[in-house]
């Protein structure tokens, strides 16, 4: 025999088996004696293992998802403990072949890091990503095939000087390369940060797709100032039109210039003004995007996405607040003011709040991420934002959605006027100059043709306001996806539009920092003005949690993080079961049931059994026919006396509750079995209990709806008196030394009768 005990630990990185995640699946799980079975679970990946020895002992070590287990086995002198160790593995093999991989691919390179500039070439079947010394190009269908990579660093001279300046030479003054952008059909533009010596760089790609080129020609090399940040813990959001590269980055060693700035292409370089917290105070930027206005491209503007410390703020202290800014693309800078400055830079504060019922808001103020979702009309996209709760007591998350209407409106509102005794800010109620300062130079809304023609009142105005006073609130004034008193806060977003049967629906792909990926919906309740939110899955795509994940769309989920990439398919239905039922109660766009199994909805298939039902999921009216089909799985687990368990089934929606029914002691029953928090039954085995069977009955509620998942079988097994000592374990004390102490005990007695206690008689040597 082998006596276990049981632990929970912190999943750690040192696990046997490399290739394989950390998965979802539920245990069941003993403290005496333990036992672990899993019911299943929407995951990507499996468990993690590892088996060591310690001295005389055994130690198993599961990774369940986020939870994990240490399971410990002192060996006995014999086969026992070997076999109860074998038994335990080939256990977790079972697990671990249950477990399907489901698609989940990764890709990590050796001496690099910090996947954090990813770019989709579709028509040559290209990723390529900027990493740390490093410029890779990996195949879309698997990233972890048909490997070429450029190696990128820094100069030796350039190391030495970052080296000099106070830095790290292996974490800081290397190359990380932060910006890809498509130049032409032949080259792409790559940005670095240099060893805090920014550089830029033409990559060659070929002009096909057998073209297999991928090289820097080193004739090509420029100065990334402007670009691409000094500081590889600085962000740069940037957007490449035309010939043109705009970017939001810090232009100084020391991070404190912070500027958006237009360089490359013929127009003159461009920038925000400089050291004016009017214009950018403290920034971190997130995005940046070109959205059409009109048909005449000369109305064509550019928007970035960032959060900054608030100048109108006031009596608040340092208060963080997100912000969206616009400049024209055609804009030359003034002719006598705001040369090589931007004319046409305003921004105004970006809202997510949800109200509350005594009226006040609670505010997410810090803007993570930004994914534009186009629609049929190229000027009207949808703009999807994470954010996340600046207060150190309330921790929380939200995705607000934006239309372009909302974000339009705003910038043809009022400006921001500080004014009055107390410096207030209100909304400018004077006579605001003609052409309006953010309006382009072009024939459909004026004669003017250039910014330098523009009068110096109005370039002196947009020197002096550059901020609206109106905000932009998201649509329906809430957010369409919150998360609170959670571990983890929201880093990234990705949305798909799809089309199910009963509707379009918008799949949003969530990163946290914890290495998740949340896959949400919003389901209308009575009307599609009134929605809910529904977590579809929550996938665990890196063992270590990332610092910030980056996601990229081409028919699949592209993933970058600090440690490596991943490609996660959008569609996974054969992890939602083989019956009718659990294909419905998924809920997901993406699948449904034909007749047969649980596989990818495509709307223009004219198949007769395609059944899905994503705004109600109800399985009474779609399966009807297929109760008959289901039969229900039956475990024999096995325990041992007075080991406590720990049972746990989660079922494969994320929307079902599970409730147990189980075989009640005739006399004490409530001794027996014992409910906690989060549908979970405990257990404690005693030897009035052996070999008697008991039954566990998992049911999935959903509405109306309620099926058995499970039937599981208890045989306990009672452990003799005659076992054979623990190996390590103390050996009992022989009889002389028993005698020894006695005689000790009885020296040191305190006895109430005065004779004292006779002693032994002394030897002969004495």
């Amino acid at each position: 025999m082998a006596a276990w005990s049981a632990e929970r630990v912190s999943l750690g990185g040192s696990w046997l088996v490399p290739g394989v995640g950390a998965g979802g699946c539920p245990e069941l799980l003993g403290g005496g004696g333990v036992f672990v079975w899993g019911c299943g679970r929407p995951s990507p990946v499996g468990p993690c293992v590892g088996f060591s020895r310690r001295g005389g002992g055994a130690a198993l070590l599961v990774g369940l998802g986020r939870r994990s287990l240490s399971l410990r086995a002192s060996l006995l002198s014999g086969s026992g403990g070997l076999a109860a160790v074998l038994l335990a593995l080939a256990w977790v093999a079972g697990l671990v072949a249950r477990a399907a991989f489901h698609g989940v691919r990764r890709f990590e390179l050796e001496r690099s890091c910090c996947y954090s500039a990813l770019l989709l070439d579709e028509e040559r079947g290209r990723l390529f990503v900027g990493a740390k010394n490093f410029l890779l190009s990996l195949s879309l269908d698997n990233i972890a095939k048909q490997e070429h990579k450029i190696y990128w660093p820094a100069p030796v001279d350039w190391r030495e000087e970052c080296n000099w300046a106070g830095k790290d030479i292996t974490s800081d003054c290397v190359n990380y390369v932060k910006i890809v952008h498509h130049y032409n059909r032949t080259h792409l533009y790559a940005c670095g940060t240099g060893a805090f010596h920014p550089t830029c760089a033409y990559v060659e790609v070929g002009n096909k797709m057998e073209d297999h080129v991928f090289r820097i020609d080193p004739s090509k090399v420029e100065d990334g100032k402007g670009k691409s940040p000094y500081d590889p813990r600085h962000n740069a959001a940037s957007v490449l039109i035309g010939d043109e590269l705009y970017a939001g980055v810090a232009t100084d060693l020391m991070g404190r210039d912070f500027t958006i700035f237009r360089s490359l292409g013929k127009r003159p370089s461009i920038r925000t003004e400089q050291h004016d917290s009017r214009w950018l105070n403290e920034p971190k930027f997130v995005g940046s995007f070109w959205v059409p206005e009109s048909e005449n491209p000369d109305d064509d503007k550019v928007f970035f996405f960032f959060r900054e410390t608030a100048v109108e703020a006031q009596g608040l202290g340092k208060s963080t607040y997100s912000r969206i800014g616009q400049l024209c693309r055609n804009d030359l800078g003034g002719q006598r003011s705001l040369v090589n400055k931007w004319t046409t830079f305003l921004k105004t504060r970006l809202i997510c709040s949800v109200p509350g019922a005594d009226g006040s808001d609670t505010y997410f103020d810090e803007l993570r991420d930004v994914f534009l979702l186009q629609t049929r009309d190229r000027k009207h996209p949808l703009v999807y934002a994470v954010f996340s709760t600046s207060s150190s007591v309330f921790k929380g998350s939200a995705v607000c959605l934006y239309s372009m209407n909302d974000i339009r409106r705003a910038f043809l509102g009022p400006f921001a006027h500080k004014e009055g005794p107390n410096y207030q800010w209100v909304p400018f109620q004077g006579k605001v100059p003609y052409p309006r300062p953010g309006m382009c130079p072009s024939k459909t809304f004026g004669s003017f043709e250039s910014t330098k023609g523009f009068p110096d009142d109005v370039i002196q105005f947009a020197r002096h306001h550059p901020l609206m006073y109106n905000p932009v609130y998201p649509m329906s004034r809430r957010p369409v996806f919150v998360r609170t008193n959670v571990d983890y806060s929201f880093t990234q977003i990705a949305v798909d539009r799809v089309n199910a049967a009963d509707g379009q629906y918008d799949v949003m792909f969530i990163g946290t920092d914890k290495g998740t990926v949340l896959k949400v919906i919003n389901v209308p309740k009575e009307s599609w003005n009134n929605m809910e939110e529904l977590l579809l899955e929550e996938l665990e795509v890196f063992k270590v949690s990332p610092v910030l994940m980056h996601f990229f769309f081409s028919q699949q989920l592209y993933v970058g993080s600090d440690t490596g990439l991943a490609q996660v398919p959008l569609h996974r239905c054969s992890v939602y079961g083989k019956a009718c039922a659990e294909c419905c109660l998924a809920r997901d766009p993406y699948c449904a049931w034909d007749g047969t199994s649980c596989t990818r909805y495509l709307p223009n298939t004219k198949r007769r059994f395609r059944r899905q039902d994503v705004r109600n999921g109800d399985p009474n009216t779609l399966c009807s026919g297929d109760h008959h089909k289901h039969r229900v799985a039956e475990r024999k687990l096995y325990g041992v006396e007075g080991s406590s368990t720990f049972l746990e089934c989660i079922p494969k929606s994320l929307q079902a509750k599970v409730t147990w029914t189980f075989q009640k002691h005739p006399q004490n029953p409530r001794a027996e079995v014992r409910r906690t928090k989060g549908d979970v039954l405990r257990k404690r085995l005693s030897a009035s209990n052996i070999f008697r069977r008991f039954f566990f009955l998992t049911h999935t509620l959903i509405t109306d709806f309620s099926t058995i998942v499970i039937h599981l079988v208890w045989y306990l097994i009672k452990i003799r008196k005659d076992t054979l000592p623990l190996a390590g374990a103390a050996r009992p004390p022989n009889k002389k030394w028993k005698h020894l102490q006695e005689i000790r005990k009885g020296r040191n007695r305190r006895t109430h009768d005065g004779k004292p206690n006779p002693r032994a008689p002394r030897s002969a040597g004495e």
